[in-house]
């Protein structure tokens, strides 16, 4: 229902002209002064730990401190472990234990149809980032979608001498038995696998039997299953030849001074989006710094350093690629680089990626 805006008396209007034109702005104009000035001590931003988190800090955390005097506190608890706790909060009415989630865009996506999520479509960095930042089929903006990042096949150099490996099909090669990495829930090869075991893109989802069969064959090499840091640290500790992984995480043990490479392979690798959202629920000033958050992480000078650090494709206009990734297959900018990539529609993603971990977690645990 549309509210009425009562009409100001001349009177009255002349007695709050006397004290200056501000303070007849609009109510809401009222508020967001308000809430500007009245800081948390901190907000809470979650994260991913490792490389992940120290570039969102350099690019984003330290400067969104530095301009406000608000601390920044990352929670590193998983994307998936910390979802149904927010939902719990907004449900019950509850205070979310979060200000802003940066998240997969799976993830983001189911939070969004599930209406916990606050609109963001009126932040002004918005309006400079590609189309692809706003997620399509929704009324309004639920969540931001902020970079993309493509599942490379990442080796150790002394261990394939003869150049990259061309398949998916090395993780199940012997020589590397106890020596290979996924996730610890298959994310980001689950399609690699479907194409890798002899199946096709067009029978995602329907008939997923080929990427079950490939991923029980690599159940029997013995794999080592983790999160993102545990790849950077494998290949720093001597641990693993060869890992299906995102370039950030093997890029950081390169820089650490680890020869470590990646590629594409013949039968193409997932690419996938990260994004921000707010959790609905909470306090009204709180909501209005972690909207500055969201707001600051798009800027040109924010996604530029926050990039830099990922070695990720930023979806602002304008950003200069960083000097070691440019014109790699892994970090994609032209039509040519795009088309090597698998990718999935988010709507399949949100619909089956939560059996397909389950399936996979079944599989290495038989």
């Amino acid at each position: 229902m549309t509210k009425k805006i009562p009409i100001i008396g001349r009177r009255r209007l002349l007695q709050t002209a006397a004290l200056g034109s501000a303070t007849i702005a609009a109510p809401w104009v009222w508020r967001k002064a308000a809430m500007a000035q009245d800081k948390p001590s901190e907000i809470i931003v979650r994260a991913w730990g490792g490389v992940w988190v120290d570039s969102l800090d350099q690019g984003v955390s330290q400067p969104f401190t530095e301009m406000t005097g608000i601390a920044v506190r990352h929670d590193l608890t998983e994307d998936n472990e910390i979802q149904p706790r927010i939902w719990a909060a907004v449900d019950q009415g509850r205070i979310p234990p979060i200000h802003v989630n940066w998240d997969t865009a799976t993830n983001a996506t189911k939070s969004a149809l599930r209406g916990v999520t606050e609109d963001l479509g009126d932040l002004p960095n918005l309006a400079e980032m590609l189309p692809a930042a706003s997620p399509a089929g929704f009324d309004g903006v639920p969540m931001i979608n902020m970079y993309s990042y493509v599942y490379v096949l990442a080796y150790r150099d002394e261990a394939f001498p003869e150049g990259p490996p061309e398949s998916w099909n090395i993780l199940l090669d012997p020589r590397f038995k106890g020596r290979v990495a996924v996730y610890n829930d298959g994310i980001g090869f689950h399609p690699s696998a479907q194409i890798a075991g002899g199946g096709s893109f067009e029978d995602i989802p329907d008939n997923m039997e080929p990427a079950w069969e490939f991923i029980s064959k690599l159940r029997d090499q013995d794999p080592l299953l983790g999160e993102d840091p545990d790849f950077t640290a494998w290949f720093q500790n001597g641990e693993i030849d060869v890992a299906c992984t995102i370039l950030s995480n093997a890029r950081a043990a390169k820089q650490n001074g680890i020869p470590v490479s990646w590629t594409v392979p013949v039968e193409g690798a997932k690419i996938d989006l990260d994004s921000m959202w707010i959790p609905r629920g909470l306090p009204e000033n709180e909501l209005y710094w972690a909207r500055e958050y969201v707001d600051l992480a798009m800027s040109h000078d924010a996604q530029q350093t926050w990039m830099d650090g990922l070695g990720l494709p930023g979806l602002r206009p304008g950003l200069t690629p960083p000097a070691d990734l440019d014109g790699d297959p892994g970090f994609p900018q032209t039509e040519e680089d795009f088309a090597r990539l698998i990718s999935v529609p988010t709507r399949v993603l949100v619909e089956h990626e939560s059996d397909w971990f389950q399936k996979f977690k079944e599989i290495m645990q038989s």
